[in-house]
């Protein structure tokens, strides 16, 4: 194995471990010797490679993101643009274990952005990353003609906004919403403005 694979394998390992802990504990007491720990590295070589606590924070939520993002999109070229969508909003919500957890992370994030502003900005341009993930996929079906053409940035920021609130419930265990429900609601919103069937589509 290069020492460019290994260095990338303990990356992977350290972001990997560093969402597992900051999921199940919290950044505010998260220590780099417990992520270390999970990651089966030592200390200092965590440190090599994420010098501070808050470095860590924001490339594991990059990782994170990164990680859906390549899963859900990893025939979107071929598949029907309706379900490469409808893929995207139950990845939206947290529909597993792994989503919980990543939940969980933006949990994290939100609180911390309301106190510091280095991290308020990074949760900015993550929800810009976001939205352009939404956007590209509902373009590329008003360009298949899949979709009828709509306000593409109007219907983006609708998307993640009710995500992010049926999300929240959901992550709250209320029990008069369930993801079933919850992804009824927002595929309503999305196949009304997209001239689309009111079942969501099956992957």
């Amino acid at each position: 194995m290069s020492t460019k694979v290994r260095t990338a394998d303990t990356r992977e390992r350290i972001l990997t471990a560093a969402c597992e802990v900051i999921a199940e504990i919290g950044f505010e007491k998260i220590r780099m010797r417990m992520v270390a720990e999970r990651a089966g590295v030592s200390t200092a070589l965590l440190h090599y490679h994420f010098d501070t606590r808050e470095k860590l924070f924001t490339e594991a939520m990059t990782h994170s993101f990164a990680h859906t993002a390549v899963d859900v999109d990893r025939d979107a070229e071929t598949a029907p643009a309706a379900v490469v969508l409808a893929r995207i909003l139950r990845s939206l919500l947290p529909t597993d274990p792994e989503l919980r957890q990543d939940w969980r992370l933006w949990q994290e994030l939100w609180a911390r952005a309301l106190r510091d502003e280095t991290t308020r900005a990074f949760a900015v341009d993550l929800y810009a990353q976001l939205h352009t993930w939404v956007a590209d996929a509902v373009r590329r079906g008003i360009a298949s003609g899949e979709f009828t053409p709509t306000d593409v940035d109007a219907l983006s920021t609708l998307v993640l906004s009710l995500s992010d609130g049926y999300g929240i419930r959901l992550m709250l265990r209320d029990p008069t919403v369930t993801l079933d429900s919850a992804l009824t609601a927002i595929w309503r919103q999305v196949s009304a403005a997209l001239g689309l069937p009111d079942a969501v589509p099956v992957d």
